[in-house]
């Protein structure tokens, strides 16, 4: 059963990253900060409607444990952002 609801998660997360990449090529725009920060906002989505309260399974903790460190390097981005438009 376990098995079932990895594979979705790895789908739905590697459709997000699909669509993403489209619309960053249509509009011409690459911008790796952009990328990071939207495929995190779907990891973030996914993580959330795949978790259960009672069940907690070996991959799920692995996810949270990359999603803290996605936090980590967003909030390293907003920092430097920051730094950036203070020097200015």
């Amino acid at each position: 059963m376990g098995t079932g609801k990895k594979n979705i998660i790895v789908i739905s997360l590697a459709i997000w990253i699909l669509i993403l990449l489209t619309f960053m090529i249509l509009s011409s725009v690459i911008n790796l900060e952009v990328a990071f920060v939207l495929w995190l906002i779907g990891l973030l989505v996914i993580l959330e409607l795949s978790d259960s309260v009672y069940l907690e399974h070996g991959y799920i903790k692995n996810l949270k444990i990359i999603t803290f460190l996605g936090v980590i390097i967003f909030f390293v981005i907003v920092v430097l952002k920051v730094m950036e438009i203070v020097a200015k």
